[in-house]
């Protein structure tokens, strides 16, 4: 999903994870890693490209008949995928991922305070998903600057426009083999395996002409 290409409908692959499945033990084990990228993520992407067809169908025909429900499967299946490919970026093998870059940094002193008044409210924001979904530090070029969100599922809570940088997975297929039914101990370990330079990366190609960065 790195390249600026146009993808044309239903045309969506999978992306490899960008290290081998033991790279992030003992945080996520191969096993949960394995499951969660080969199952639950290339079901998001066979099923947007599911959606996709059939709309492009759909709009040959004229037949706008399911419109609803493919629209549905176009939001939640497209919002998972986004989110999954940022998902496996944003982590790093324990003690590789570095400390945030110089514009993060910046940014999380200058609007939350520091790190960790950050980390504070990450955390406390990813214990409270209800049921499924995501913490989510994002680049909204509305307000000019990084926001703190919650997601239920993959697409409802969110706001318009936001470009995910950070993004944490609290449904239970991330976590549950090792952690169970424990959340926040899932959460804390995770956090030692954010890939900051990943962070840094991701929100200067999103804030690029559109912030001063210097």
């Amino acid at each position: 999903m790195e390249s600026n290409m146009p993808i044309a409908a239903g045309m969506h692959v999978l992306p490899a994870l960008p290290y081998p499945t033991n790279a992030l033990e003992p945080i996520i084990d191969a096993e949960t890693l394995t499951i969660h990228h080969d199952k639950h993520h290339k079901k998001y992407v066979d099923d947007l490209n599911s959606a996709e067809l059939a709309l492009e169908s759909a709009r040959r025909q004229g037949d706008y008949r399911f419109i609803r429900y493919w629209e549905d499967a176009l939001a939640f299946n497209g919002s998972g995928h986004i989110l999954h490919s940022v998902y496996w970026r944003c982590m790093a093998p324990r003690g590789t991922g570095g400390e945030p870059g110089q514009y993060t940094a910046r940014y999380l002193d200058w609007y939350f305070g520091g790190l960790e008044q950050f980390k504070a409210q990450f955390v406390a924001a990813a214990n409270a998903v209800e049921g499924s979904g995501w913490a989510i530090l994002g680049y909204n070029p509305a307000f000019f600057r990084l926001e703190l969100l919650q997601a239920e599922k993959h697409q409802n809570l969110t706001q318009w426009g936001l470009m995910p940088i950070l993004v944490c997975d609290v449904w239970e297929h991330a976590y549950y083999l090792k952690y169970k039914n424990d959340r926040a101990a899932y959460i804390d370990a995770w956090w030692t395996i954010i890939n900051w330079n990943d962070v840094e990366e991701r929100f200067i190609k999103a804030a690029q002409g559109v912030v001063r960065l210097d």
